[in-house]
């Protein structure tokens, strides 16, 4: 199976096409830094040259880009592995057209840790009354991250929220400069750190008046986030059109 990278010079660039390379056949990329490709791989001049030749793209770039990838992926029928953070309701309604057309898995985090991580906060949640325990999600990461919180901070916010039977828009706190009001029940609280080369740090608390439940992740190698999203194009590429979570990937 070929798969193709975008953004193959980036940071997780390398790392999937390492990975890439020793699961499958690794197509190539784009980049806007041709002259430093990863590995010699093929360069392509955009998304669209590059999912004619592959099989399965994956796509760690950027929130400015995803409308463009999905119209493109979508018109050449490529399975789309989708890790970009940080877009917006108009990017979702691209994601959402592109789906209908082909298969896309979709995750802001392609660790099988944070996803189990996932899964026990939505539970947590659900078993934990909101007026009881208040719940704060802390996340830190390196110094060059631009999204804040992050996206799998967010993921697992909704999980939470998900639990409660609520959405998280409306119980969301994030940053309490110029709080002038205590912390008011059900609401679910977000901390963003930044600094060094932190590749990523997750916690979700609960805490009552007489007791405190902490469940959390640590990665120590983005080369985590690279080989599952590899692992999941090697699932996806033979679904049938539609929009998949690592949930389904992973059968949780």
């Amino acid at each position: 199976m070929r798969i193709g990278i975008a953004g193959i010079t980036g940071r997780m660039g390398i790392y999937l096409a390492e990975e890439a390379a020793a699961a499958a056949t690794l197509a190539g990329g784009t980049s806007r830094s041709r002259p430093a490709m990863a590995g010699h791989a093929p360069h392509f001049a955009d998304i669209t040259a590059l999912a004619r030749e592959s099989d399965v793209v994956i796509d760690f770039t950027h929130a400015s880009t995803v409308t463009a990838h999905a119209e493109a992926l979508a018109a050449t029928e490529t399975p789309w592995v989708l890790g970009t953070t940080g877009y917006g309701a108009e990017e979702e309604a691209a994601i959402a057209a592109a789906a209908k057309i082909i298969p896309i898995i979709s995750s802001p985090n392609f660790c099988t840790g944070i996803n189990l991580l996932l899964l026990l906060a939505e539970k947590l949640g659900a078993a934990l009354d909101g007026t009881q325990y208040d719940a704060e999600i802390l996340e830190m990461h390196h110094r060059q991250k631009l999204d804040a919180p992050s996206g799998t901070a967010l993921a697992l916010g909704r999980a939470v929220a998900a639990g409660r039977g609520v959405a998280l828009a409306d119980v969301i706190v994030s940053g309490r400069d110029g709080h002038t009001e205590p912390r008011r029940d059900g609401d679910i609280g977000f901390a963003a750190l930044r600094g060094g080369q932190i590749v990523g740090e997750h916690e979700v608390r609960f805490t009552a008046g007489d007791e405190q439940i902490i469940i959390a992740h640590r990665a120590f190698d983005r080369r985590v986030f690279a080989s599952g999203a590899v692992r999941a194009a090697l699932w996806l590429h033979p679904q049938p059109a539609g929009l998949y979570t690592m949930r389904d990937f992973l059968h949780l």
